[in-house]
């Protein structure tokens, strides 16, 4: 995801520890690509941002791929038995920061691949180095158009902003009968890149957008857009932006009396514990639901709470697992540490996942469904899934 503010600050360093430290080595295979060698374990580097002003969102991400890396070790490591050891940076959600832990990862702790960054600007940062080294980078959460696009050793576990901005357009079109939107937007990338989408879709196929507002990050007050908003007598009003703001929009809709339905994306994942009734009844675009049925999301449900004293995992801590063990399964199965054989069985993935069932597309996006989630008393809800569409 792409918010972000620059702060100077060191690099700080959380090296976690899962296996034995061995030394550490690079060689060349005969096709020329790097591969690495640590004795008894496997390295694994995990860029997620642990303080700063989303940290929210990295706490999350790296705690699903820490349970992941637990349950492969626990099982008996990869690779004939060796152990998975995590090499955490915390990139406190700056650019800066995501390039020196990039630089440190490769230049000295020598990992067989990268998960994260998590926010779609550090990924941005680091995904060209990552392509040109040729060292396999999943990013669990960055939906930024451009982060895949050409790269060949670059890919992500979530669904795209215009993929999302897709969804929810044709939700409200489709389930929710709304003929008329309106459009609420951050101005970043993230929400814009939303707004754009969604308008697009929702035009395309038949509906009406009455009112188009705009607010800026860290933005307290709403009421003039919504009042303008409600004067224009919408059925959905689409919410693009993160949970800080939108927690705040919601509720001023409220005291506005703007009787529509709210509906967003991804970034709504957290409102509810700002203010659990600031969005009830809204829909939201997202990558899993821990509500959901299914055995392979309950099983992780479970394991998290288990593991994290009770807290329900967030979609970043779905993805988060899901990147790792996508990870993991592909260097196993590639029989090496070579980063090009890493890179095509990854390419190859269909795996059953916490997120859904995943391939990737030639740009290294994942096929799979998008959950709708519902807020409902003060809970999250699987209220439906829907295809994405290519």
């Amino acid at each position: 995801m792409k918010r972000f503010k620059r702060m100077i600050s060191l690099v700080s360093i959380a090296a976690l520890s899962i296996g034995l430290l061995a030394g550490c080595g690079d060689s060349k295979d005969d096709g020329g690509s790097t591969s690495s060698d640590n004795g008894d374990v496997v390295k694994l580097g995990i860029i997620a941002p642990q303080t700063g002003q989303v940290a929210v969102y990295g706490k999350a991400t790296l705690n699903g791929a820490q349970l992941a890396i637990e349950e492969y070790n626990e099982a008996g490591g990869i690779l004939d038995g060796k152990k998975i050891e995590a090499v955490v940076y915390d990139d406190k959600g700056d650019n800066a920061e995501a390039i020196n832990a990039y630089k440190k990862l490769t230049s000295s702790d020598n990992v067989a691949g990268i998960i994260g960054p998590v926010i779609s600007t550090n990924t941005l940062a680091i995904a060209p180095l990552a392509d040109k080294d040729g060292l396999p980078m999943i990013t669990p959460t960055g939906t930024a158009e451009d982060i895949t696009i050409g790269k060949d050793a670059v890919f992500r576990s979530c669904f795209t902003d215009s993929q999302q901005g897709q969804i929810i357009a044709k939700y409200s079109l489709e389930k929710l009968n709304g003929k008329k939107a309106a459009i609420l937007n951050e101005q970043t990338d993230y929400g814009q890149g939303l707004a754009k989408t969604f308008k697009e879709y929702y035009e395309k196929n038949g509906g009406e957008i009455v009112e188009e507002k705009a607010y800026s990050s860290g933005d307290k007050d709403f009421k003039s857009a919504l009042t303008d908003i409600k004067s224009a007598d919408p059925d959905v009003v689409f919410l693009a932006g993160y949970y800080n703001e939108i927690a705040l929009i919601g509720k001023q809709a409220k005291e506005t009396g703007l009787d529509a339905d709210l509906v967003g994306g991804d970034g709504w994942d957290g409102v509810l514990e700002i203010d659990p009734e600031s969005i009830e009844g809204g829909f939201f675009s997202n990558h899993y639901s821990p509500d959901d049925k299914d055995e392979i999301v309950q099983n992780f449900v479970k394991k998290y709470q288990d593991k994290y004293n009770g807290e329900e995992p967030k979609s970043f801590s779905a993805l988060g697992y899901d990147a790792a063990k996508t990870m993991l399964e592909a260097i196993d199965k590639a029989g090496s540490t070579d980063r090009k054989a890493i890179v095509d069985q990854i390419k190859k993935t269909d795996l059953p996942l916490v997120s859904g069932k995943t391939k990737f597309d030639e740009n290294g996006d994942p096929i799979k469904e998008v959950s709708i989630i519902k807020v409902e008393k003060g809970n999250y809800k699987l209220e439906d899934k829907l295809e994405l569409e290519k």
